[in-house]
């Protein structure tokens, strides 16, 4: 009876927040939609719930991935396409793999590459991205914001919107619709692999308040927003591109951490929903069922209980959370019939379909389930207005995407969010002499898929720009003992040393930690330049829970990201060139709680 009151009480007040109604349909909008569904077939309109996905590396005309991907919007007549970067092949080696294979995509071979396939679709195409850092985060030149968890450390709403609205700006002008963003997580987990610096945080208010400014910056720009990970992947420890994580908590618990981001964000104006491939078995006991393919999750939690009634994406289909234990057509079936619209980036589209034209034959899926996805569909595009013109202007790119004026936010946010969570022998900021010697350690978990930035690439030359005598040395776990002895036979030569640690905690990786000899490294280094009284300070690119195993490194600066931006920011902070803001977004346990930060002002200038 408690557990019923609970969830009546949970359905009443989500109620209240249900997303607004999305504007009203103009009638020649809603003509289109009524006449085009009811001149569709059964497998234009199963067709329009796959979302197949293509790299914006250049792509000819006359080649067989784009001879594929035609024959996927004229043929199958898919929804629309999701895009990515790039890749390039890489051997597969013992000993030295430490080749990268993902790379950014250009923004003008993604605007070209769209407009054709619009060309060839006989309805228009509604086109998304992960761009949950701008579109950067696919696009090299476009702009790349922080991490969201560098948001929750800024802490500043204001950005947040504009941040939103910048990423739609150029999703547009590259002809994407849908911006799979933001996430709306908590990451009260220390040990998430998946989602850890892609949260705003851990606390689920303040998550809530930063999503909801970044959808309703994505809605001013003209961007569908897409809350992920549904009903929240931050509480665990399972990476779901390798397995099937398993949340244990029933609705309650739900309703107090993972749900009320998701309601303030869907009150903000929220379109769309990504769901994850996550079991929750006090909501759906049948074991094994990610939430993608749950009924009792999508249609229920989801649709009934917080009454929302746009656009629901399943997560990537190939990811192993789904594909270890379903074939692409029954997991097509499964997730239609569990509620979603679209299945995404199936690894067998073909497959998929047919799977969907037997279920949809055979009454296992009705045609009335059918129509009601494909009507949602068909209205999303219309209030779009992409039945009247679904094509970009690609001269246009080159003024919108990646400009001084968006970069200067993304600047802002960056500078804001550095965080200074210890200081013991009060070096921050560093005051050295010009001419002093500094040795400068780049401490990497793994030398392996670094292809897009190269650690340090940023740091390293800022660093000489203040002191030109650095001395500068990679670590990793390639490193040999006699190796890390020596760098400790060294450490004395110098007047001060700056340590950068690089911690991933990278999808798919299944590795998040410093290897044990590189943290006993700095613990050494630490000890050595207290009783020399040499300065010593270490910034933390990536996972910020790797400062729970350097609590005995005496100055610990954060920045919850990697990249140029990160590393400038770092830099600027470390010499006093910008004041240091930033307040931590989530606890550490153990060492500092939600919410600690040290303030230090600009340094004066003499």
């Amino acid at each position: 009876m408690r557990y019923l009151f609970g969830c009546l009480t949970m359905a009443v007040a989500t109620s209240l927040l249900a997303r607004p109604a999305a504007p009203a349909l103009d009638k020649a909008a809603q003509r289109w939609v009524e006449s085009t569904l009811g001149r569709m077939t059964l497998d234009e309109k199963i067709g329009q719930l796959i979302v197949p996905a293509f790299s914006s590396t250049y792509l000819s005309t006359d080649s067989d991935e784009f001879d594929r991907l035609a024959k996927l919007a004229r043929e199958v007549q898919v929804g629309g396409f999701i895009m990515f970067g790039g890749t390039e092949p890489a051997p597969n080696v013992v000993l030295n793999p430490t080749y990268g294979t993902v790379i950014l995509g250009q923004p003008l071979a993604a605007a070209s590459i769209l407009n054709r396939l619009q060309d060839l679709a006989k309805l228009p195409l509604l086109n998304a991205a992960d761009f949950e850092s701008g579109a950067g985060f696919r696009l090299a030149g476009a702009t790349a914001f922080p991490r969201e968890m560098a948001f929750g450390a800024a802490n500043d709403e204001r950005l947040t919107f504009e941040a939103g609205r910048i990423a739609a700006q150029e999703s547009r002008t590259l002809g994407i619709h849908v911006d799979f963003a933001p996430v709306v997580d908590v990451n009260n987990n220390p040990r998430n692999p998946v989602i850890n610096t892609r949260s705003f945080g851990e606390d689920p208010t303040r998550v809530g308040a930063l999503a909801a400014a970044y959808v309703r910056g994505l809605v001013s720009g003209g961007a569908i927003a897409t809350l992920k990970h549904f009903p929240g992947h931050g509480d665990t420890a399972v990476d779901t591109h390798l397995g099937l994580a398993t949340i244990p908590y029933a609705k309650e618990r739900l309703a107090q951490i993972e749900l009320p981001p998701f309601k303030a964000a869907i009150a903000a104006g929220a379109e769309a929903v990504m769901v994850a491939h996550i079991a929750l078995p006090e909501i759906d006991p049948a074991p094994g069922t990610p939430a993608t393919l749950s009924q009792p999750i999508v249609s229920g939690l989801l649709r009934h209980d917080l009454a929302f009634n746009g656009l629901v994406y399943t997560d990537s289909m190939e990811m192993q959370g789904v594909a270890k234990q379903f074939s692409p057509g029954e997991a097509a079936v499964r997730a239609v019939q569990a509620g979603n619209d679209f299945v995404l980036h199936s690894p067998d589209e073909r497959a998929a379909v047919e799977g969907l034209r037997k279920a949809v034959n055979s009454g296992a899926i009705s045609r009335a389930r059918l129509d009601e996805s494909v009507t949602r569909i068909l209205q999303t595009k219309a209030r779009l207005n992409l039945y009247r013109s679904r094509r970009v202007d690609v001269e246009a790119v080159p003024t919108v995407v990646g400009t001084r004026a968006h970069a200067a936010v993304a600047d802002e946010i960056s500078r804001k969010s550095m965080t200074l969570i210890k200081d013991d022998r009060h070096e921050v900021p560093l005051t050295l002499p010009k001419e002093s010697h500094v040795l400068y350690l780049s401490v990497l978990d793994y030398p392996g898929g670094w292809r897009i930035a190269a650690p340090s690439r940023t740091f390293l030359p800022e660093l000489r720009k203040r002191w030109p005598s650095v001395t500068a040395v990679e670590l990793s776990d390639h490193s040999t003992p006699n190796e890390l002895d020596l760098l400790r036979a060294t450490t004395a030569r110098y007047d001060a040393i700056v340590a950068s640690v690089f911690v991933r905690a990278a999808s798919g990786s299944g590795r998040m930690d410093l290897p044990p000899a590189l943290v006993q490294l700095l613990r050494d280094v630490a000890t050595s330049t207290a009783s020399r009284k040499q300065p010593f300070v270490t910034v933390l690119f990536g996972n910020p829970y790797t400062a729970m195993t350097l609590s005995d490194l005496p100055a610990l600066l954060l920045t919850y990201d990697f990249y140029d931006r990160a590393e400038s920011s770092a830099v600027h902070a470390l010499t006093g060139e910008t004041p240091i803001t930033g307040h931590l977004p989530i606890a550490l346990p153990g060492l500092y709680p939600l919410g600690h930060g040290l303030d230090r002002p600009t340094k004066p200038v003499l």
